[in-house]
């Protein structure tokens, strides 16, 4: 039997400035067992990170602020956490990686020494103790311990990523999140780290959230999938689902997106139009002024999810004319 380890329910995020009100999540649902990894996907601008912050209770307020919803782990509420609580929870249970490696390390503090503060922050050990433990831990991400003592400049980009991982399992969490981990590295060092990450996370049983543009690392690293746009999830399930039974109008517009190298060669067909402003957005299905199955009803009222199969969720309500991907 799988164990629930993350419930979310109805949250919505927005931001604040002085005359606009900026819709980033909007009454989002999800779930993740023990073990499993979640793969959000969309467009930037989705909701991706607001989501992944509103889990670490980061959001940065002003301007943002959590208007409702649950974010239960292991059954806790975490919007109901004191703030000296979750500094406990961060590092300990939840982890994340930010998107970013460059600006994510303090660059005059050894990357050793980045790694042991976060160790004797959730652990009760002596400096010593915890300069071991950072030790293992940079050897652990294929760093050897001869270079504790090493500054972030010292690092390229893709050690620089190693390190941050590092940091994010010193304390080994139960979930980590993953924001665009491999964005800003070439493919070669993005398959090195993905492998990385993948291993750390079987070895030390953890559940993960991975943030991403990129279908193709989906495809091997997820067993869930959740499609974002415009702040709300238009499609989710397991990866089979996604990728063998997709649905919705927007999903398939990514695939479409997507170049291949097998098969016959054809012209890629981007998605018509741009994202909505997210202070602004239609009324009705978000997606519904780029979709080409929209009917007039499509914009006008809101479109809930349904279950289209057992664990497949798809927010559209043309489903009976919308061809699936080929």
């Amino acid at each position: 039997m799988s164990e629930k380890l993350l419930n979310i329910e109805d949250l919505s995020i927005h931001y604040f400035t002085e005359n606009r009100e900026v819709c980033a999540v909007n009454h989002v649902a999800l779930s993740l067992d023990k073990g499993e990894t979640l793969g959000l996907v969309g467009e930037t601008g989705a909701g991706k990170t607001t989501i992944a912050l509103g889990i670490m209770r980061l959001v940065p307020n002003p301007p943002g602020k959590i208007l409702g919803g649950r974010i239960e782990l292991e059954g806790e509420n975490l919007l109901e956490k004191k703030n000296s609580e979750m500094q406990k929870i961060r590092g300990a249970k939840v982890s994340m990686i930010f998107q970013d490696p460059m600006t994510a390390l303090n660059p005059i503090d050894t990357v050793g020494d980045q790694i042991a503060e976060c160790i004797r922050l959730h652990s009760h050990v002596s400096r010593a103790e915890a300069a071991l433990k950072a030790a293992e831990t940079l050897e652990m991400v294929g760093i050897p311990r001869e270079r504790y003592g090493e500054y972030p400049h010292q690092f390229s980009g893709g050690m620089k990523q190693r390190i941050v991982i590092a940091i994010a399992l010193s304390c080994k969490p139960e979930l980590l999140i993953a924001d665009e981990p491999t964005t800003a590295l070439d493919v070669t060092i993005q398959a090195q780290v993905l492998d990385i990450m993948n291993d750390l996370k079987n070895k030390l049983n953890m559940s993960m959230i991975l943030i991403t543009h990129d279908l193709g690392v989906v495809a091997e690293m997820c067993d869930k999938v959740a499609i974002l746009y415009a702040g709300e999830i238009v499609e989710s399930g397991t990866a089979e689902h996604i990728f063998d039974d997709t649905r919705h109008p927007y999903t398939i517009g990514l695939f479409g997106s997507l170049p291949s190298v097998a098969g016959q060669k054809r012209r890629l067909t981007p998605v018509a139009g741009l994202t909505p402003d997210p202070a602004r957005l239609p009324a009705g299905c978000k997606f519904a002024p780029r979709c080409p199955h929209r009917t007039p009803e499509c914009g006008q009222e809101e479109v809930a999810l349904r279950e289209v199969s057992p664990g497949h969720w798809v927010r559209c309500r043309n489903l009976e004319h919308v061809k699936g991907r080929e």
